[in-house]
């Protein structure tokens, strides 16, 4: 049985003024989604998760060196667990160095640092120093292809599969412009120390400067990443985060006409997402949203809420037009752990459904003792 707590309540709206001196292209903004010129896109609000516009953000594209954010994810996650170490000198493959398509230019006969590797890959979008990080990391791209599609189960990427650690084109090598929205927001939410090289305009190696394909980063002092892709089956790809008064948005543009074309397009998106829409914080880590019965419990009550508080992502000014309803599976029954998902809390805009997100146990309910659970078996039972 489910049962229902119905409540509403008004949100204070934080209004904030952008500076158009810094938004090179805010005309774009106030042109509507459908405008934007690419074959799929995605804007995604990070502080909220929501997805505040797309259009064919679920079909399956190509996605060309937009793979090697997985493949970052994959060396990020080693360092951190000291798998490998940032200053670690590795032989490069033969098989790394004659990786097709673009390259850093790394010799077998010359040791390469990881560092250097990193900023190859991400700032030069090298397939050479793609390859050699996936062969440090799992020993073969093929081992390390293994671990991009566990990491990508586990991080819900539902239309994602991987067949290359570079994005080189295979018709089964797939993702989709949602995921890579969740895959840019994963990596900036669990590395953010590591996101940074994506800031770096030019990298340096074998006495070649190369600079970052995103031009974004020159165009819009707000934009801090993240990493282009083109093939001729992709077309031109882009994902661009940027920063403004505390808010991040992440754009997705996929196969759009040109280079030219995908920045553009990624800024329009961008700027459409600053100046039409507010992120405002609807309840605080660990407030109380509902409160309710739980049996055979050393507690009758259970608080049900958020343990890193709840955003919400509305067009602007509307946030004091939502309300909410949650919903309780009953009957709760204990034992019940901290961050246990337990019931749904749907909000509702202006009287219309409008987001429905899991409602969480703020603190561990253990098992009554034997009397205690006998009572409420009995109350149960009458009941």
């Amino acid at each position: 049985m489910i049962v229902f707590e119905r409540f509403s309540y008004v949100v204070c709206c934080c209004f904030v003024a952008l500076v158009l001196g810094l938004l090179p292209a805010a005309r774009a903004a106030d042109a509507p989604p459908s405008q934007i010129d690419a074959k799929a896109w995605a804007l995604l609000d990070v502080q909220s998760g929501q997805l505040v516009t797309g259009y064919q953000y679920d079909e399956r594209f190509a996605p060309a060196s937009l793979t090697k954010l997985m493949s970052a994810y994959l060396v990020f996650e080693a360092l951190r667990q000291r798998k490998i170490k940032w200053d670690q000198i590795v032989s490069v493959s033969d098989k790394a160095r004659r990786a097709n398509g673009s390259r850093m230019f790394i010799d077998v006969n010359k040791p390469v640092s990881v560092s250097d590797l990193l900023r190859g890959m991400i700032i030069q979008s090298g397939n050479d120093a793609t390859l050699c990080l996936a062969e440090t990391v799992a020993g073969t791209e093929e081992a390390f292809v293994v671990l991009m599609n566990q990491q990508a189960k586990r991080l819900s990427l539902t239309n994602t599969h991987f067949t290359n650690a570079s994005g080189l084109p295979e018709p089964s090598h797939t993702t989709s412009a949602r995921d890579l929205a969740l895959l840019t927001a994963a990596i900036i939410r669990d590395f953010p120390d590591f996101y940074t090289l994506y800031s770096e305009k030019q990298f340096r190696y074998n006495n070649i400067t190369q600079l970052n394909r995103n031009r974004l980063l020159w165009r819009d002092p707000t934009v801090d990443g993240v990493k282009t892709g083109h093939t001729e089956a992709a077309g031109y790809c882009l994902i661009s985060s940027a920063k403004r008064d505390g808010r991040r948005l992440i754009a997705v543009v996929l196969g759009a006409d040109s280079d030219a074309s995908r920045a553009e397009e990624s800024q329009r998106l961008l700027n459409y997402g600053f100046l039409n829409f507010d992120t405002v914080r609807v309840y605080a880590p660990l407030q109380a949203v509902s409160r309710p019965r739980v049996w055979k419990g050393n507690d009758n009550v259970v608080n049900l809420g958020f343990p890193n508080g709840l955003y919400v992502t509305v067009p602007k000014g509307e946030a004091s037009h939502l309300s909410a309803t949650a919903q309780t599976l009953q009957p709760l029954l204990a034992p019940l752990r901290s961050g246990q998902p337990v019931g749904t809390l749907n909000l509702q805009l202006n009287g219309k459904a409008y987001e429905s997100v899991p409602l969480y146990v703020l603190q561990d309910v253990p098992v009554a003792g034997v009397f205690g659970r006998l009572w409420d078996a009995l109350l149960m039972y009458f009941r």
